[in-house]
């Protein structure tokens, strides 16, 4: 069933300023029913979890729907799911606790694909116990990383491989079936970083393989906040560092402080909103999300293709996103123009197509892009076809101007 963009657009306050948004990949924007369930949190009775007081059973239960909503997105269990400020600080949250059990002559892989927050976390962590880090490339030419290119950095020694589902910046969505089975055919954990994937792919990391997950809610219609998700059993043998008094309970063990239950009622109405995409959609939330991002993937797909065959007709434009799959995530560059003025001169015609590196600069360096970077467009469940004619017909008058 074809999305119906229109009664998306129309649920999203910020629309309304009338740019035709293409910053998706930095944050989507924010469904009504999200703010009024952020809302709704903070008007009742709201207090340290228990079961005592209104407060209390508020707050046990806001934190309660927001993990079962995670798990139905991320295929997982709510035990399995951990609540934190970021996936940057989830990250290096989950380094420090793994890099316990490393030890000099020990391997960590990254690759060069990669987000920043996959990658520094887990060199820092390493540099901190003496292990070794090896760096995985991808081709530059295609934007692919292949199976190959983690197995030839891949030894009897290597602990953890952090890759991404898919690249925030050239949108590329390696293999993760065929790199886990590498990985864990060395007797290593497989990390993966999965905010940009979350917002365009059912994720089922049982299928990815992989050991440990993380995403953003403000990818996919939420709030600011950060998930990681594994298995229960997995999360019990590690210690990661806390207060004494605070439980040790799985998954409480690993969330420092007192959750923004608030953001955590966003985050349910958000998951909810994505699983109502498809309004013919029946079953469970998993079933309908399943449906739902079926219908998001082929909206999305008919726009990228739209974007990229415009961009073919126009003079001097570079697109450097090129990887067989990938999420509708397109990189370029424009003939004579910086990045930044590209960006400045799209703004003027009311179309949010931001510039830089977006943080995966190992990646921006490796294309040959430099600490500039390039111009970014991603795509989201309320961009329109009337966006991209927008974006399309801006291009066309920066470039023949």
């Amino acid at each position: 069933m074809a999305l119906d963009v229109d009664a998306i657009r129309a649920q999203i306050p910020a629309l309304k300023s009338g740019s035709a948004r293409f910053d998706a990949p930095g944050g989507t924007q924010t469904p009504q029913p999200v703010i009024d369930a952020i809302g709704e949190a903070l008007a009742n009775p709201l207090a340290n979890r228990g079961r005592t007081t209104e407060g209390e059973r508020n707050a046990d239960g806001i934190v309660a729907d927001a993990r079962s909503a995670l798990a139905d997105l991320l295929g997982t269990e709510p035990r399995g799911i951990v609540l934190g400020r970021s996936a940057t600080q989830l990250a290096y949250d989950l380094s420090r606790t793994l890099a316990k059990a490393w030890a000099p002559g020990d391997e960590v892989v990254v690759t060069r694909l990669d987000h920043d927050s996959n990658i520094r976390p887990w060199i820092q962590a390493a540099e901190a116990v003496g292990a070794r880090v090896r760096r995985a490339d991808f081709d530059p030419a295609t934007g692919e990383l292949h199976p190959e290119h983690i197995e030839s950095v891949l030894s009897p020694r290597t602990r953890l491989v952090a890759v991404t589902a898919a690249s925030n910046l050239i949108g590329t969505m390696p293999d993760l079936p065929a790199i886990a089975r590498l990985t864990h055919g060395v007797g290593a954990l497989l990390h993966v970083d999965a905010v940009h994937y979350a917002s365009h792919a059912v994720v089922d990391p049982v299928a990815l393989g992989a050991d440990t997950l993380v995403c953003s809610p403000y990818k996919f219609l939420g709030p600011h906040l950060g998930v990681l998700a594994a298995r229960p059993e997995f999360l019990e043998t590690l210690r990661p560092d806390k207060l004494l008094p605070s439980s040790d309970a799985v998954p409480e063990r690993f969330e420092l402080g007192t959750l923004p239950y608030e953001l955590l009622a966003g985050t349910r109405a958000a998951v909810d909103f994505l699983a109502g995409l498809e309004p013919d959609a029946h079953g469970g939330r998993r079933e309908r999300l399943v449906a739902s991002f079926a219908a998001l993937e082929a909206h999305e797909d008919a726009l990228r293709g739209r974007i990229e065959r415009g961009l073919a007709d126009l003079g001097g434009v570079t697109v450097h996103s090129r990887a067989a799959r990938r999420t509708p995530t397109l990189l370029f560059t424009v003939a004579g123009l910086s990045p930044a003025e590209v960006y400045r001169r799209l703004a003027e015609h009311g179309v949010d197509a931001p510039a830089g590196t977006f943080y995966a600069l190992e990646a921006a360096r490796h294309l040959g892009l430099g600490d500039e970077g390039a111009v970014r467009v991603g795509l989201a469940p309320y961009t329109s076809a009337g966006d991209v004619d927008r974006l399309l017909t801006a291009l066309a008058a920066l470039t023949t101007g």
